[in-house]
């Protein structure tokens, strides 16, 4: 079991490997680099692996009895995780389109996971040198540049126009159905768990996932959301999104304040 509220040095050292490897990553950015496709046709480039041994070595020296799930070592068995209680679930590059792209919106993203739920996570954006962090129960922060820290919050109020989060890689005609639900509403594309963080630091209200994702691809950020007072629900459910399942998928969700996810009534979208 995690002690918590965790100790101030084992959050700085989180957040100084997050940057560090987004250091790594850019280092590749910059360069004319090689592009790889994995069995389930998604790409992955030299600054995914760098991150993740970075990130993989890093994390094993600080807290060497917490084991390591990752986008890039994802096959350990069920058997095995079946008897994790806590554990770091990390995506080294989450964004590799973004990055591919060079638009800037792809973050790496460090969790730890306790019982199924995220409690810590930490989400940096390299070529943006924006971080988010938070602990659960005690709050969510974001840094730009060098500027100092703040804390952030979900918006609590709903009001017009609705301000959503929608995926520039993955655009929908389902999240076009999403969006006539309101009476006026605005969109704004974004890349990566970065439109789980707008959530958290109140730039919009929601943030509707109407396809595939993958435990690591929201972890992190689901951490911070928390921290911040909000939420992620399986769409069309008051359940949230758990982790360490025997199948890694995400079912279909949306991030948000509860209160005014529920006051939605949400319908499936079909």
């Amino acid at each position: 079991m995690i002690t918590t509220p965790l100790h101030d040095e084992l959050i700085n050292s989180v957040k100084s490997i997050a940057v560090e490897a987004g250091s790594a990553i850019m280092d590749v950015y910059h360069t004319d680099y090689d592009i790889h496709i994995k069995k389930d046709n998604s790409p992955v480039t030299e600054a995914d692996k760098k991150a993740n041994t970075i990130i993989s070595n890093k994390l094993k020296k600080l807290t060497p009895d917490i084991p390591i799930l990752s986008e890039e070592g994802r096959n350990i068995p069920f058997s095995e995780r079946e008897n994790w209680t806590s554990f770091w679930l990390i995506d080294p590059l989450d964004g590799t389109k973004e990055f591919i792209k060079k638009n800037d919106e792809f973050t790496v993203n460090i969790a730890l996971i306790e019982n199924g739920k995220p409690i810590f996570g930490v989400v940096y954006a390299p070529a943006l040198d924006v971080l988010y962090w938070g602990e659960v129960g005690e709050g969510a922060y974001k840094k730009s540049g060098d500027s100092a820290e703040v804390k952030i919050n979900i918006l609590d109020e709903l009001k017009s126009p609705v301000l959503v989060a929608g995926s520039r890689s993955h655009p929908s005609e389902r999240m076009n159905a999403f969006m006539g639900q309101f009476k006026e509403s605005q969109v704004r594309p974004m890349g990566s768990s970065l439109k789980v963080c707008l959530v958290a630091d109140g730039s919009v209200h929601f943030y509707p996932r109407l396809g595939p994702t993958m435990e690591w691809d929201t972890a992190a950020a689901h951490a911070v959301l928390r921290a911040a007072e909000g939420e992620m629900i399986k769409y069309g459910t008051n359940e949230p999104l758990e982790y360490n399942k025997r199948n890694l998928l995400n079912p279909e969700f949306i991030a948000g304040n509860m209160h005014n996810i529920q006051s939605l009534k949400l319908k499936i979208i079909n």
